[in-house]
C-alpha cells in the first residue's frame, strides 16, 4: 500500500501528516513506529491523522500518534501543522474549523500574518483531568524519585503536564528527571514533563521531554501548561512569549475557568509517499 505523506514542523518539533479524508489509511502501531523511525522510515516526533468528521459539528476528527506507535490525546504544535495541511491540500476553505481529538474539540484559525491560532480549550486542574494519583488538588505536588523529592504543577491540556520551575533551562536535568517522572506510577498513562525558567512577566523559556517521544525541539501543549503554571503563581501576565529550542509561542491565558489560545508557526517540508 502507497500512502501520500507531508512532512512538516511546528519550531522543530516535527511531523509526518498523512489525509485520511481523500485516501484509504489503516495503521498498525508498528507502521507507525517505522514511518517515525529516523533511519529507517521518514522520521518524525508525532505522526498525525486527518479523518472525515465524526459528527455534524466538527469539520475533521484528528489523531496523533507518538515515534513509539502510542495513540495520545493532544499535541498543540500538531495542531497548527494540521491546520496549514488541511488549508494547503484545499480540504477546507474556512479560516476557522473544528477538529476532534481523541477527548475534546479545539478550534483552529488560519491568521492575516500567515502564522495558526490554536484555542486549546479549558486547562484542567483535578488530578482526575490528568490522571495523576493524588488525594486532592493543590497549586504543586511533591513526587518521589529514585533518588531525590522534586515540586511540580500537575495540569491538563487535554493530555498530562507535569510543569517543573528551574534558575537555569541550559542546564535543566531533562534528560535525567524527564524520563524518571513520565514513568512514574503515580501518571497510569504517562506524562509530558516540562522544564520552564522565567526570564521576566512576558517571557518565559521551556524545554520539554514528551512522553513516548523524548526532549523534542518544541511542545505546544508543554508550551500551553507552563505558561497556565507560572500566571497561576502570579509571576507571568498574559499574553506571554514561550521560548523554545526551535521558537517562540504566544500564550493568551485570562485565567481559571477560561479557554487558552496558542499562537505560532506551522511550515510545510516536503511531500512524499511511502510503501507500507
Amino acid at each position: 500500500m502507497w500512502v501520500k505523506f507531508t512532512k512538516m514542523h511546528g519550531l522543530g518539533n516535527d511531523f509526518v501528516v498523512i489525509d485520511a479524508v481523500t485516501q484509504n489509511v489503516s495503521l498498525s502501531a508498528a507502521a507507525v513506529r517505522r514511518i517515525a523511525d529516523r533511519h529507517l522510515g521518514i522520521g518524525c516526533d508525532q505522526l498525525l491523522i486527518v479523518e472525515p468528521p465524526s459528527s455534524a459539528d466538527i469539520d475533521f476528527n484528528y489523531r496523533i500518534f507518538n515515534s513509539d506507535g502510542s495513540e495520545v490525546e493532544q499535541c498543540g504544535n500538531g495542531a497548527r501543522c494540521l491546520a496549514r495541511f488541511v488549508r494547503d491540500r484545499k480540504l477546507s476553505g474556512k479560516e476557522s474549523f473544528r477538529v476532534k481529538t481523541m477527548n475534546r474539540v479545539i478550534c483552529l484559525s488560519i491568521n492575516k500574518d500567515n502564522t495558526i491560532s490554536v484555542d486549546m480549550g479549558i486547562p484542567g486542574f483535578e488530578p482526575k483531568d490528568l490522571p495523576f494519583e493524588a488525594e486532592f488538588r493543590a497549586e504543586s505536588y511533591s513526587i518521589d524519585l529514585d533518588d531525590q523529592s522534586v515540586l511540580i504543577a500537575a495540569i491538563s491540556m487535554g493530555n498530562p503536564h507535569a510543569v517543573m520551575f528551574v534558575d537555569d533551562i541550559d542546564s535543566a536535568p531533562v534528560s535525567k528527571i524527564g524520563p524518571q517522572l513520565e514513568k512514574h506510577r503515580r501518571f497510569p498513562n504517562k506524562v509530558n514533563v516540562g522544564f520552564v525558567q522565567v526570564v521576566n512577566r512576558r517571557h518565559l523559556k521551556l524545554r520539554v521531554h514528551e512522553r513516548g517521544s523524548g526532549e523534542t525541539r518544541a511542545c505546544g501543549s508543554g508550551a500551553c501548561a507552563a505558561a497556565v503554571a507560572t500566571i497561576q503563581k502570579g509571576l507571568v501576565d498574559s499574553p506571554v512569549t514561550v521560548g523554545l529550542t526551535g521558537g517562540n509561542l504566544t500564550i493568551h491565558w485570562l485565567g481559571e475557568g477560561h479557554p487558552l489560545i496558542m499562537s505560532g508557526a506551522a511550515i510545510t517540508s516536503f511531500h512524499g509517499q511511502i510503501k507500507l
